[in-house]
């Protein structure tokens, strides 16, 4: 595998409601593993071998919710617009809102979801409706 990064988790005392927030946000269903006698896991859809996975996690093992230190990104495809609307709709809070990266490369935001972590979103691209409402003005990508 060539990706520096080939697993994160994001800590959550309550996987449940941490679960439905991000499928929220995301648009896309997660599966829950039982990882030891302690620990419990809700896998963001990925495929293995070929790209990186990663989790929610609960249980003894996880770390404690922050919104300081490192910074995980998931893919807020097709719509970072969309996926931000869904962040405030379910609870959670824009932390940084839409920036353009270098061109080819996408835009991005932070948000704090429920447990008060920050996580990146990430779009490779814009929508044909984020260009007609955002225009080809400031930090727009495109």
């Amino acid at each position: 595998m060539n990706n520096a990064i080939t697993w994160f988790e994001i800590p959550t005392p309550h996987i449940a409601r941490a679960q439905a927030f991000y499928e929220a946000v995301l648009g896309r269903s997660m599966r829950r593993e039982v990882m030891g006698p302690q620990s419990e896991l809700a896998v963001f859809a990925y495929e293995p071998g070929a790209g990186v996975g990663g989790a929610l996690m609960t249980g003894t093992a996880a770390a404690q919710p922050s919104g300081q230190g490192t910074v995980v990104y998931l893919d807020a495809s097709p719509s970072l617009d969309a996926a931000l609307e869904r962040v405030v709709a379910h609870g959670g809070k824009i932390a940084l809102p839409r920036q353009a990266l270098p061109p080819g490369m996408g835009f991005f935001a932070h948000i704090h979801d429920l447990d008060g972590n920050r996580v990146g979103l990430h779009a490779p691209q814009c929508t044909n409706l984020e260009r007609t409402n955002h225009g080809n003005q400031g930090t727009a990508p495109w």
